[in-house]
């Protein structure tokens, strides 16, 4: 593999990981609203999902996001009787959105990101050397 194909490998995996971080920190952001609406669904837990594909040019597999999908998964409830949104019995829903785990999958994605960033980095001194040896 050569230094623009590791390079652009890397890249591609950066982007990836960047746009998952995006939906990572939307979840977050809206983990604790409620429907904007009476009785409406709060907020629906998003997932990034990545595609891979085979680039010809480079002849190497890049990574890219792929659609984002809604979490089928239950809203939860919380008892709530003042809230405007809450319904007959005084339950309110709330976000399929646990920060926990949000918090775990944008710490994977930050890892991810960050050995891409290395293997940026390496190709980047490779580079720099094989210059240096061929200059002299």
């Amino acid at each position: 593999m050569d230094f623009a194909t590791s390079l652009a490998v890397a890249a591609s995996g950066m982007r990836t990981q960047s746009e998952r971080m995006k939906v990572i920190a939307e979840n977050i952001a809206n983990a604790s609203s409620t429907s904007p609406v009476p009785g409406g669904d709060p907020y629906r837990r998003k997932i990034a999902t990545v595609t891979s594909s085979f680039d010809r040019e480079l002849g190497a597999t890049l990574v890219e996001s792929g659609k984002t999908i809604a979490d089928k998964s239950e809203f939860r409830s919380q008892y709530d009787p003042g809230n405007p949104n809450a319904d007959k019995q005084g339950y309110v829903k709330l976000p399929n959105v646990d920060p926990l785990v949000e918090i775990m999958d944008m710490r994977e994605a930050q890892r991810s990101y960050e050995a891409d960033l290395t293997v940026m980095d390496s190709t980047k001194q490779m580079l720099a050397r094989t210059v240096d040896l061929l200059s002299k």
